[in-house]
């Protein structure tokens, strides 16, 4: 009876269930590392967070294999992991996304629900792949904000307006401001566009750049 009793919180595996339940975990983390290389748009690449994706994944599945169905292992493991301090900073909600994503794969992996862990893998992964390509959540239109510095005597706003009218499909003068010492003023103005075109942006800065007495254009863009 007690033998019956302590079998509940114990689970045996044999070698050939671990190389599997690995394997199976390196194929998945290996897909989801690619999709995260493939589908990756913002400014900062990570070399290294692509691969942690493979190696969290199989990693994940071998806590799950040493833990199984013994409660004094998990609460061991909980304790041992408690230790652990995360210095780096994870700034963007889609990196978050592919570490649960790879945790959840390297779970399924590990109980060896084989066929979880491998469709689950590839039908999030393609359905994310188009998200991706389909820019789903992203605004039509990106608002940018366009900074003029000329000379005030011989430049106005309303110059700058004839210009913009041509290559935006609207536009806001949102700030100007004097720059420089008496005599010598300058003026700084600044706008909200939206560009009918984004790739017409450097087009309109060296249209503003022919412009008498124009000393310098800014175009800034939020990539988030």
């Amino acid at each position: 009876m007690v033998n019956d009793f302590s079998d509940i919180f114990t689970l045996s595996i044999s070698l050939r269930d671990v190389i599997l339940n690995l394997l199976v975990a390196l194929l998945c983390g290996s897909i989801v590392s690619l999709l995260y290389r493939h589908t990756y748009k913002g400014l900062n690449y990570s070399a290294s967070f692509a691969v942690s994706m493979i190696m969290l994944t199989m990693i994940t599945s071998i806590v799950i294999m040493v833990i199984g169905n013994n409660l004094a292992r998990a609460f061991g493991m909980v304790g041992a992991m408690s230790i652990i301090r995360f210095r780096t900073a994870v700034k963007d909600a889609t990196d978050i996304m592919f570490i649960f994503f790879a945790l959840t794969i390297g779970l399924a992996a590990g109980v060896k629900m084989y066929v979880v862990a491998i469709s689950g893998t590839l039908f999030i992964s393609f359905i994310f792949l188009i998200i991706s390509q389909l820019d789903f959540g992203q605004k039509q239109k990106r608002e940018y904000l366009l900074q003029v510095l000329a000379d005030s005597d011989n430049v106005s706003a309303g110059e700058i307006d004839k210009v913009l009218r041509q290559f935006s499909r609207k536009f806001k003068l949102v700030n100007v401001k004097a720059l420089g010492e008496a005599g010598s003023e300058l003026m700084e103005y600044s706008y909200h566009v939206f560009l009918k075109n984004d790739d017409s942006g450097n087009v309109l800065i060296l249209e503003l750049k022919k412009m008498t007495n124009v000393k310098n254009v800014n175009l800034f863009f939020d990539e988030n």
